[in-house]
């Protein structure tokens, strides 16, 4: 753990029934005569974008073609669609729509994505931003993170900057009410990857522990239903705050090798970021478990177990993994080789991996490239 330790957080954060009603107040707090909303078509079309104009109150500019899984240059072509005298930018979709914005807030003539990803201290926030998430998981409204993918390095990489924190959030679960069960499940698990790889990082520390184990606490008994066609409300209400905890938690602590093994996943297969998070999350826990045991143990008392703790921690490190698996499995998450992947493809995934220093750092135990593809393996 750390001995010093910081936390970010979002401007201001509107969370609950309603909360949407909130954007017209916020349009006139900053005195935005316009307004720019990204989003994607998916979310479009399923009438989310119409939910949030109405609230708006001044013209208002839509992009609404943001791709999944963004590469750098795909970015930079709306940052430039994007640039204009909008005063306040909202978002509305998932991680990608929000890494997105969090980008073209930053973002000038003067200033490229491939200028971040060699030195991302050079953003500056030039326009003020508003987080609408439409899923459960990513967290990206309450971080200070980008992801875009690099296709010359086949890898997916996250630009850091505290300019990129949203000024202001909006959770309400009406936006999460028809979320389709695949994404629910992709972006529920990613959910999860961010607390207990926070959790259990080195770099964990009471700020990142506190968010991290709360969102656990609401996780563990809502993600199932909330990925359930039809599933309850308030699972997916308790998602939707629980991504937000997730988020925060990364601000203060950060994830380790789970995320840094799916990067090349994302780059090379184009497999979903939750869903590449997902199929390795188990085994980098067991890998993990011997320099976490009394961390993994707490997490089973505090956000699974409803009955004795008489078991010794390293049962109930046994006992979360499980967990992991059986929520994993019935959430249809496949395996590697769903997607084409073989051993022969398992050593440049490893290194690849272990490359993203920024992440391995953070490992609670430390990973070679036989341990690591050794996990890959396991995913297989």
């Amino acid at each position: 753990m750390l001995d010093t330790y910081s936390l970010r957080l979002p401007g201001r954060v509107h969370a609950g029934l309603d909360a949407l009603s909130s954007l017209s107040g916020i349009v006139e707090r900053e005195g935005a005569h316009s307004v720019l909303l990204l989003s994607d078509k998916g979310v479009a079309a399923g009438g989310l974008v119409d939910l949030v104009t109405k609230h708006i109150g001044v013209p208002c500019r839509i992009i609404d073609d943001i791709p999944s899984e963004p590469a750098c240059d795909a970015v930079q072509a709306i940052a430039a669609q994007a640039a204009g005298e909008d005063e306040l930018i909202v978002a509305v979709g998932g991680g990608s729509v929000m890494d997105t914005a969090k980008l073209v807030g930053v973002l000038g003539p003067e200033l490229t994505v491939r200028d971040l990803l060699k030195d991302p201290s050079c953003a500056r926030k030039r326009r003020r931003t508003v987080m609408i998430p439409t899923t459960c998981g990513t967290g990206s409204e309450a971080t200070c993170n980008a992801i875009v993918l690099v296709p010359e390095e086949e890898l997916k990489v996250g630009i850091v900057s505290d300019a990129m924190i949203a000024d202001y959030v909006i959770l309400d679960p009406v936006i999460v009410a028809s979320l389709p069960r695949r994404i629910a499940a992709s972006t529920g698990l990613d959910a999860l990857c961010h607390a207990i790889e926070c959790y259990t990082g080195a770099k964990a520390n009471p700020f990142s522990d506190l968010f991290a184990l709360e969102a656990m606490r609401l996780i563990f008994p809502s993600i199932v239903e909330a990925c359930r066609e039809g599933g309850s409300a308030e699972a997916k209400g308790a998602m939707l705050i629980a991504a937000f905890y997730g988020g925060v938690a990364i601000t203060s602590s950060g994830t380790t090798a789970v995320h840094a093994l799916s990067y090349p996943l994302g780059g090379r297969y184009h497999i979903a970021h939750g869903v590449s998070n997902a199929m390795l999350l188990a085994p980098v826990m067991r890998f993990n478990a011997p320099s976490c045991t009394a961390r993994l143990a707490r997490v089973w008392d505090d956000c699974i177990c409803t009955g004795g703790h008489d078991l010794s921690d390293e049962e109930k490190a046994g006992r979360v993994i499980a967990r992991l698996e059986e929520i994993v499995g019935e959430l249809d998450i496949p395996r590697l080789s769903s997607f084409g992947i073989t051993q022969e493809d398992i050593p440049p995934l490893a290194k690849a991996g272990l490359e993203v220093t920024r992440l391995m750092v953070n490992n609670p135990r430390k990973m070679d490239q036989s341990e690591a593809e050794a996990i890959f393996r396991e995913a297989l």
